[in-house]
């Protein structure tokens, strides 16, 4: 059993934490995890039907738990929702979509869609809760990357681009923040068995790729990125920041 002190540093309570695409997949993992650690979460995303049902189902638990429903690409909406939520202690920016195609058929509508979304999004965020942050002297941005984060792969070429300038604003943020103790570090999930993932998922060659390319031999499952979560936003990270932090089953570390 953990002593005292060491659960202290993973501890949340009387922490907010602002979850962004908080409805379903990785952001629910993510947001029960943080939840479970003691922090209130606020679960954001498009819909309050689905926002409703992840947190009666977290309340259901015991959880505290609130609700933002805004589209992380409406700047107007963001502000207005975000300026009422009081201080935000955790900013975790999981909000993500794709566009599958090769660049001669992408549209400037698809291109800027995916990177409002995971970048221009982050960056309002970041605008809004990090001057309360800097009061406070304490804080903690958390961004979801991804492999393509690091790697590049056909056919997905506005999501890289969200993905790789991600992890960029977050090492530059790091550096900015530091002198407040503002923690700043980014999460790279492999593949996960998630919604958006589901046409690979269902490709046999895919899963072949996936069998070869990963250590693991497998998708991981959502529940599996939420210790991640925890500690990046807990103060067992203090000293850790500027970070992408693989959580792939090994794929960035296989040459094969």
């Amino acid at each position: 059993m953990p002593s005292p002190q060491h659960a202290a540093m993973f501890d949340l309570t009387g922490r907010v934490a602002l979850v962004t695409g908080a409805s379903r997949g990785l952001g629910a993992a993510m947001s029960v995890g943080l939840a479970r650690a003691g922090a209130e979460v606020v679960l954001n995303g498009r819909e309050q039907a689905t926002l409703d049902a992840q947190a009666e189902a977290m309340r259901a638990e015991g959880l505290k738990v609130r609700t933002a429903a805004f589209d992380v690409r409406d700047a107007a909406a963001m502000e207005r929702v975000v300026k009422g939520l009081g201080p935000v202690d955790i900013l975790l920016h999981n909000a993500g979509n794709q566009y599958r195609g090769p660049v001669e058929t992408l549209t400037d509508e698809g291109w800027y869609g995916v990177l409002d979304t995971h970048l221009t999004a982050l960056f309002r965020l970041s605008r809004l809760v990090v001057p309360g942050m800097k009061e406070r002297r304490r804080g903690k941005v958390i961004a979801i990357g991804s492999l393509a984060s690091e790697l590049g792969r056909g056919t997905i070429t506005p999501y890289s681009a969200a993905k790789g300038g991600l992890k960029m604003f977050i090492r530059a943020l790091a550096v900015e923040l530091g002198p407040f103790n503002i923690q700043c570090n980014a999460i790279g999930p492999g593949w996960f068995d998630t919604e958006m993932n589901k046409p690979l998922l269902n490709n046999p060659e895919w899963l072949a790729t996936v069998k070869r390319r990963c250590p693991a031999e497998r998708y991981a499952q959502p529940e599996e990125i939420a210790g991640t979560a925890v500690f990046l936003a807990s103060s067992a990270s203090d000293f850790v920041s500027g970070q992408l932090v693989f959580v792939d089953g090994g794929v960035t570390a296989n040459m094969m």
